[in-house]
């Protein structure tokens, strides 16, 4: 090929766009890996949830954190047709480091709930998960419940 058209070389072009989509690829990975190990800082586990009543829904719910800062959790209850029903923004306090803490928070609920979930927890700030969902015209239960 050398000798018929005078290539001797590959461009340089093409050594250079290689190059740029590697740096690239391995900052995208950089920055995922980061991400995924700030957010194990607080786990959650949901272990059980029970409608006590059409107006109450009591979950409990399981946080580990590695910190002794205070927990910010949120929970929530739907109906049947995934329609928001209640809606509860939690506050657990400080404890030492390696806490592994149970709670039950007793939501309020405007109509009997068919399902309950923790959305999330974070320390120190509230978490970044959806916010409530209602219909328009609707104003969400105060919490938490009080007989």
């Amino acid at each position: 090929m050398q000798s018929r058209y005078g290539l001797d070389r590959r461009p340089i072009g093409r050594s250079i766009g290689v190059a740029a989509i590697i740096v690239v690829f391995v900052g995208a990975l950089f920055f995922v890996a980061r991400g995924l190990t700030a957010s194990n800082e607080t786990q959650t586990r949901l272990i059980e949830w029970n409608a006590v009543g059409p107006d109450r829904v009591d979950v409990t719910f399981q946080v580990v954190t590695d910190r002794a800062d205070e927990v910010v959790c949120v929970v929530r209850a739907q109906d049947e047709n995934r329609i928001d029903v209640g809606y509860g923004i939690l506050t657990i306090p400080a404890g030492s480091s390696d806490d592994v803490i149970i709670t039950t928070y007793a939501l309020r609920t405007l109509a009997p709930a068919y399902t309950a979930e923790l959305l999330g927890c974070a320390t120190g700030e509230a978490p970044r998960v959806p916010g409530p969902q209602f219909p328009p015209g609707v104003v969400p239960p105060d919490q938490p419940y009080a007989p």
